[in-house]
């Protein structure tokens, strides 16, 4: 009880984190019990007025921040179905894939400080952009960019790390987990489209990625939901070989866009089972080089894209490239978002009696800050 104590001091749960899933589910029993009447503490807050007043807040008085003081952000490319949409509007069909796509989790680091609780607005980013690729010669424009899409994803907090030159097994990986929250990787993609040759995206990506503040744990709440995720058919090696077959979770996600009019329109929905690497995977290839992981250090899991429209996890799929537009309530149609419009990510397992939420992961665009 000492630990639960010192660690509910912290404005962050990094502490708890690190205390491993033993300690993680002994809390979560111990909290639902003292909300369930007739159990051993139910007694703690049952007719203790005074108790009730200082340990229950009510929603409305709250604010919520991010979960964790994020050390290191790593966003990987674990999907198929978005990877596949992408590399067919550039490469064609045929060449969508890379060659290395289904041997490893492709990832790129992130940038941490740029993470944000649900609810943080963020500005239209700067950047290079080319406002005719097939001009010669190539020389960028310096503007506000015009092309901003959303990526819907899953992220994940590592809770016990590894030393430094330590490899985690991936059949032991999931020790190494925390929990999971709602993710919105806002892309540029003009920007990302210069910039991103021959390394991997920058500006592009860096101005803000929102999270949502709860972090559903792993052990206990998400167990009931794991389930079998795309089939990856090539040969793995060793080190990403599970012996576990229900290696995915079933979370049903949702993306809501807002004008700055008020009207509302679902413009995706999907399911976490579309991944072809697993989180086990991906932290046992994150560490086979002997990177050291943290507790508190982010991943995440790239677009989660469906196989059928309106299923896609970024705009720059739904409308093939800017062939076609999406059909807004209101009349009115989007490409890419607008100044005043608000993203809101919305997941959850199960039914309702054994629903497990995600929360919201919002966020709104404001105009880019003007410059001289």
């Amino acid at each position: 009880m000492r630990l639960i104590f010192e660690s509910s001091l912290r404005t962050e749960l990094n502490a708890f984190a690190a205390t491993g899933r033993s300690f993680h589910h002994e809390v979560r029993a111990y909290l639902q019990k003292a909300f369930t009447k007739g159990s051993p503490y139910s007694n703690l807050l049952e007719g203790n007025k005074e108790l009730q007043a200082k340990a229950l807040i009510p929603l409305k008085d709250i604010t919520n921040h991010l979960p964790l003081a994020i050390g290191d952000y790593t966003d990987l490319f674990a999907g198929k179905n978005h990877p596949f949409n992408v590399g067919t509007l550039f490469r064609g069909p045929q060449n969508a894939l890379l060659p290395n796509y289904t041997h490893l989790p492709i990832a790129y680091h992130g940038c941490a400080s740029s993470v944000v609780v649900s609810g943080t607005p963020l500005r239209r980013p700067w950047g290079q952009i080319l406002l005719d690729p097939s001009a010669e010669p190539k020389v960028p424009t310096f503007t506000p960019t015009r092309r901003l899409d959303i990526e819907l994803e899953l992220g994940m907090f590592v809770s016990t790390g590894n030393e430094l030159g330590e490899q985690i097994d991936v059949n032991k990986a999931e020790e190494h987990i925390f929990g999971y929250v709602l993710m919105n990787d806002w892309s540029a993609r003009d920007v990302q489209t210069w910039e991103y040759v021959p390394l991997s995206p920058f500006n592009a990506k860096n101005f803000g990625t929102t999270i949502s503040p709860w972090v559903v744990v792993l052990a206990d709440a998400l167990a009931p939901f794991k389930t079998t995720g795309l089939k990856n058919e090539t040969p793995l090696q060793r080190y990403l070989q599970e012996n576990e077959q229900n290696n995915a979770l079933d979370v049903n996600l949702e993306v809501d866009l807002t004008t700055s009019s008020g009207n509302t329109t679902t413009i995706s929905r999907t399911n976490s089972r579309k991944l072809l690497w697993s989180w086990p995977q991906m932290v046992a290839h994150h560490s086979v080089s002997g990177c050291n992981l943290r507790p508190g250090d982010l991943f995440g899991s790239g677009s989660i894209s469906g196989e059928e429209p309106g299923t896609q996890g970024s705009l720059l799929e739904q409308i093939q490239g800017g062939k076609v537009a999406i059909q807004l309530n209101g009349g009115e149609e989007r490409r890419f978002l607008q100044d005043g419009d608000t993203i809101t990510i919305r997941g959850w397992s199960g039914q309702d009696g054994g629903l497990v939420g995600f929360g919201d992961a919002v966020g709104m665009i404001l105009p880019a800050v003007e410059r001289v």
